[in-house]
């Protein structure tokens, strides 16, 4: 990789300006209205260490390293044979359309993405989604995914998720016990399976440690059994119908799980608010050594390999018997 070149003095032709192996301590804010329209490519080894709204912002090579937060008014596309990792450190957003389907790598946002249309394939969003048409294709999304049309997910990590529509294929999961639709959940029937995660010990996995006792993913009923409708009224009487999907109906089995000791809010807290963190932080192993540190980009791929199935999570039916809750009552 080639040595960064800091610029001081950024010069744009017909307010167009390559960047490659630039690194960029200043902000790129327009300061008249001529440079609202103002398009930036980003052609590998970049670092921009203040905010950045342009018209267009194209990522065609990485790795490339936003700072602060970023504003595309047109467009943010990162280019699907990107090589090289892409991170936004706070927020993105878009009045159009915000698109990274990457192949070759992958990008992490530390923050929320807003736009009208959002897609996304092998990326980490630490904060959560805003957009009207989502989709997410071997993605993680440590917070909700809220759209005012449709999602469209394929082997992602949610924590929940808010729409009038949602779409799914492949193997999904849920952080969080619960989500919401107005129209039932669309699923290619018998090759689309979701998970729930709110049982599940990440903490260990995340460490490389046995699961403790109790402890896994429990596979949702998205169409009968964990799914319930809620009639709901507006100021002027108007009523619609939520489907809402939770396992808040195995709340017995929570009772059997140490949440403290699972640690798995240090990971998602860590994952959200990583880049604001001015500490790092580490877990603990059991044996009291040192674990491995949590940073974003270390939490990213955890959670991304969950969504491709790299990380193997014990399924568990969260149903308990009788005996089962005697003997922890007894106990």
């Amino acid at each position: 990789m080639s040595e960064m070149k800091e610029l001081k003095d950024l010069r744009f032709g017909d307010n167009e300006l390559t960047l490659r192996d630039n690194s960029v301590e200043s902000s790129i804010i327009p300061k008249t209205l001529a440079e609202m329209d103002r398009n930036i490519t980003v052609a590998g080894n970049v670092k921009i260490a203040g905010p950045v709204y342009v018209n267009k912002l194209e990522i065609s090579g990485g790795p490339a390293r936003f700072e602060g937060s970023v504003f595309g008014n047109v467009e943010i596309h990162v280019q699907s044979d990107c090589d090289g990792d892409i991170f936004f450190a706070k927020a993105v957003a878009s009045s159009t359309v915000v698109s990274a389907l990457l192949s070759k790598s992958r990008c992490v946002f530390g923050s929320d993405i807003n736009a009208p249309t959002i897609k996304l394939r092998n990326c980490f969003v630490g904060g959560s989604i805003y957009g009207s048409e989502i989709q997410l294709e071997n993605c993680a999304v440590l917070g909700g995914v809220f759209a005012s049309k449709k999602i469209t997910a394929v082997n992602s990590v949610m924590g929940t998720f808010n729409t009038p529509e949602i779409a799914a294929d492949g193997t999904n999961y849920l952080i969080y016990p619960s989500a919401f639709s107005v129209e039932p959940i669309s699923m290619n029937h018998g090759l689309c399976k979701f998970y729930n995660l709110a049982l599940a010990d990440l903490g260990s996995l995340y460490k490389g440690e046995e699961e403790k006792a109790n402890t896994g993913k429990v596979l949702m009923d998205m169409k009968n059994s964990d799914v319930q409708e809620t009639r709901l009224s507006e100021n002027d009487d108007a009523t619609y119908l939520v489907h809402s999907y939770s396992i808040s109906s195995r709340v017995i089995l929570s009772d059997m799980v140490d949440f403290e000791n699972l640690e798995n809010h240090f990971l998602i807290l860590n994952g959200s608010l990583g880049t604001q963190v001015l500490k790092q932080y580490s877990l603990t192993l059991s044996n009291g050594e040192k674990g491995p540190e949590l940073t974003v980009e270390a939490i990213a791929k955890f959670f991304l390999d969950i969504a491709v199935g790299r990380v193997e999570i014990r399924e568990i039916s969260g149903d308990v018997t009788f005996d089962e809750l005697k003997r922890y009552i007894e106990d």
